[in-house]
C-alpha cells in the first residue's frame, strides 16, 4: 500500500470514529465564511504536537490523518514545518534513540523498531542508533539485571537459580538484547552476588 493509500485509509477510519451524521451543506456566502481554513486548522494541529513534545512526520501525518485534515493539505503544512527546521526527523531520531537508551535502556534492535513505527527507516536510523555501542549495550544490561536482581537467592537450589536466571533473561529479551548476550550477563551478575563457595554454575545453562 502507498503512502498517499495508507494515509487516506487512516483518515476515512478517523471521520467513520468521530463524526456523526452528516449534516446538510451551509447555504449562501453565509456557510462558505463558516468554513474553517484547512491549512489553519493543519497547522494548529501540528503546533499543538510540537508544543506537547517532539514528533516524526510520520506521527503528525498520523495526527492529521485523525483529524481529518486532507492529505494535500497536511503535506504542504508539514513541508513548510520543515523548511523551517520545526519539523526534523534527523534531529528527532538522534533524540529519540538518546532518551529512549537512557530512560529504558533499550538495545539497538528494539530502538530500530521503535524508530520504524515512527516512521524512521534506513539511513535515517542507522546513523541515529551509531551513538549506541556494543560496550554500551552490555553495560545497560549489567544495570538492568542488577537492578531486578532478587536480594537473596539460594544457590544451593537448582530449581532457584534456573527460575531466576529464565526470569532475569526474559526482561532482557523483552528490550531487545540477543539471547547470546542476555545469557552472558545474567550468569556474569549471578556469579557476583554469591560467592565461589555457594554459586556453581548450572550446566547447560537453562534455555528460554
Amino acid at each position: 500500500m502507498s503512502q498517499s493509500s495508507r494515509y487516506n485509509s487512516r483518515r476515512r477510519r478517523a471521520s467513520a470514529r468521530y463524526r456523526g451524521p452528516a449534516e446538510p451543506p451551509a447555504e449562501g456566502a453565509a456557510g462558505q465564511d463558516n468554513e474553517p481554513d484547512q491549512h489553519e486548522v493543519a497547522r494548529a494541529i501540528v503546533l499543538r504536537q510540537l508544543t506537547a513534545s517532539a514528533k516524526s512526520r510520520k506521527q503528525l501525518e498520523d495526527k492529521l490523518a485523525d483529524r481529518d485534515v486532507p492529505e494535500g493539505v497536511a503535506q504542504e503544512v508539514l513541508d513548510r514545518f520543515e523548511e523551517v527546521n520545526l519539523v526534523d526527523d534527523r534531529s528527532f531520531a538522534a533524540m529519540f534513540v538518546r532518551s529512549r537508551a537512557e530512560t529504558r535502556k533499550l538495545s539497538r534492535s528494539a530502538l530500530r523498531r521503535e524508530l520504524q513505527q515512527r516512521g524512521i527507516t534506513g539511513e535515517l536510523a542507522e546513523e541515529a542508533l551509531e551513538q549506541r555501542t556494543d560496550e554500551d549495550e552490555t553495560e545497560d544490561a549489567h544495570d538492568l539485571v542488577r537492578k531486578k536482581m532478587p536480594r537473596s537467592i539460594d544457590f544451593s537450589d537448582r530449581k532457584e537459580v534456573d527460575k531466576v536466571t529464565r526470569r532475569l533473561v526474559s526482561m532482557l529479551g523483552r528490550k531487545g538484547y540477543p539471547p547470546g548476550l542476555a545469557f552472558g550477563v545474567v550468569k556474569e551478575e549471578l556469579s557476583a552476588f554469591g560467592t565461589e563457595d555457594d554459586f556453581s554454575e548450572p550446566d547447560p545453562w537453562p534455555s528460554i
